[in-house]
């Protein structure tokens, strides 16, 4: 990794400022120095307490803890243990604690530890992480009327991430629903080789205002915004130690019944590292996929509004820990929502998502200039696909108005009978380039009778070391989705070199020639739902 060209300092000061906003939005909740005695005061009426639990190592975690009313001396309930996600204080789950306890569960929620009033620095679910996890559970094994046969975690984005390795690490934990989580943290914020700018800066910069980023975590957003190529096996290593992928065996052999739940749009933690660590898992499991971007799924369940994913959570813990039968063992196990007609469809695992497929050929040979954004490009973190999710309105772009010199397309035929895009779509092509080192961004578009694309998926993708004017082929997954083409339009694939979600990694001047050899043709397969 280079440094990141001068041409992306606008990118970074608009991301690093939406991390401050959404700090500084998010600090009234818990930022006056009496905040916890009040809220203590005011909690009381309502069976939550808020509670100091001291860690192993000594650290004090703030935590609250609702209990089911009216419980008798000996009574034992089922525990469901919430560690708040990145950057938000411990009142997160306060409306779901009290909906679980309400039917029958005792509830922890706490601050991870370097978050607001929690004592310790940021080691984004390193193995303090996880040992705070197993002492919140001695804690309200001793202090609560949990039953220690019964024991859940559940938590959204970074909380999803620590309850999955909690529980490879800790047998007593059960059950898990971790929602807009990641299972291979590299693959998320690293995909194809490709730091996501917008994601790193926005995750450091929000850690940054709300907590205390361990001196480690500093040293490895330097690294990575910094594009030091000395450091990437670094990165990786410690990436790789936190990614619950790594200790798939662990989870695999203590039986955890593991609930996923994520969006299509997630600009932290796409979706195909779910789906590929779902498929991994031997216990029983369930995997959901629905419109929206990070952490948007769960938004109005936060409220204590109605909400599917947080409705599909509880049922998953009501059968593991409460032995009710309410179905969710079964019916099929994959459940994904249509982007397009908001309409769900269950499938009895996730290479049934797109039994079937069409080819798009990438014919003929294109060469594109680097350095220039043609107008293809994956939006704006959260807000893009938080649009697409509320008013289905993904990014545009014209496919006629597009700049040869600096994109390459390439069209399917119409399709008369509409296609309906499920799953992972997978690009394979021919890339010479003029330097050493480069990145592109492929994207598939669905084209209406006027030119106009709608963004289907994309992903990134980037080379270092390779030899000037020497063909290498190139196989890229691009994000999994569920989008609807309408009858009478075209899939079209687009390649360009700059998006502003991405750092690029190409030097002034170069140039990538996509061709397709007779003996290996380039194509685009597009995964398609059975009719």
């Amino acid at each position: 990794m280079r440094r990141p060209r001068p041409a992306l300092t606008t990118t970074a000061a608009c991301a690093l400022t939406a991390a401050l906003a959404v700090g500084t939005l998010s600090a009234p909740a818990h930022a006056a120095p009496d905040g916890p005695a009040k809220a203590q005061a005011g909690a009381s009426a309502s069976g939550i307490r808020f509670v100091d639990i001291t860690s192993t190592d000594g650290t004090v975690l703030k935590a609250n803890v609702v209990t089911p009313a009216g419980s008798a001396a000996g009574d034992r309930h089922p525990v469901i243990v919430l560690p708040t996600s990145w950057a938000v204080p411990q009142i997160e789950y306060l409306a779901q604690a009290g909906q679980l306890a309400d039917s029958g569960y005792v509830v922890v929620s706490y601050n991870s530890r370097g978050f607001w009033q929690s004592g310790g620095e940021i080691e984004v679910a390193g193995p303090p992480d996880i040992a705070d996890a197993s002492a919140v559970i001695d804690w309200a094994l001793a202090n609560t009327p949990a039953d220690p046969e019964r024991v859940g975690m559940a938590g959204v984005s970074y909380g999803a991430g620590i309850s999955l390795l909690a529980a490879a690490h800790d047998p007593r934990i059960k059950t898990v629903a971790a929602l807009s989580g990641w299972a291979d943290l590299i693959d998320s914020i690293y995909s194809g080789r490709t730091q996501h700018l917008q994601a790193a800066l926005l995750l450091g910069g929000s850690g940054l205002i709300t907590g205390r980023p361990s001196a480690e975590l500093k040293q490895i957003l330097n690294d990575f915004i910094g594009s030091k190529l000395d450091k990437e096996q670094q990165m990786i290593d410690w990436g790789k130690k936190r990614s619950p992928a790594t200790h798939l065996d662990a989870l695999n052999a203590n039986g955890t019944a593991v609930m996923l739940g994520n969006a299509w749009g997630d600009s932290l933690f796409p979706p195909n590292q779910y789906a590929d660590f779902y498929e991994e898992l031997t216990g029983p499991k369930r995997l959901e996929f629905r419109p929206g971007d990070h952490a948007t799924s769960e938004a109005t369940g936060l409220l204590g509004l109605p909400n599917d994913t947080w409705t599909s959570a509880r049922r998953w813990f009501d059968h593991h820990l409460k032995g009710e039968e309410n179905g969710v063992d079964r019916e099929q196990p994959v459940r994904i929502k249509s982007r397009s007609t908001g309409a769900y469809e269950s499938y009895p695992d996730w290479k049934s998502v797109g039994a079937d497929s069409r080819k798009i050929d990438l014919a003929g040979t294109h060469t594109i200039r680097a350095n220039v954004d043609s107008g293809a490009n994956g939006g704006i973190i959260f807000l893009t696909n938080a649009l697409d999710q509320l008013i289905r309105t993904p990014p545009m772009a014209s496919m006629p108005l597009l700049p040869r010199r600096y994109a390459a397309v390439w069209q399917s035929e119409r399709y008369s009978g509409g296609a309906a895009v499920r799953g992972t779509p997978e690009v394979h092509t021919t890339v010479t380039p003029t330097k050493s080192g480069g990145t592109f961004v492929a994207y598939l578009y669905d084209v209406g009778p006027l030119g106009v694309g709608k963004l289907v998926t994309h992903a990134p993708y980037t080379f270092h070391d390779r030899e000037p004017g020497r063909p290498f082929a190139v196989d890229l997954e691009l994000y999994s989705t569920a989008y609807d083409v309408p009858a009478g339009h075209r899939l079209a694939v687009v390649v360009d070199t700059v998006d502003p979600l991405y750092i690029e990694h190409n030097p002034s001047g170069a140039q990538l020639t996509f061709s397709s050899p007779a003996d290996d043709p380039g194509h685009v397969s597009v995964p398609v739902r059975e009719k």
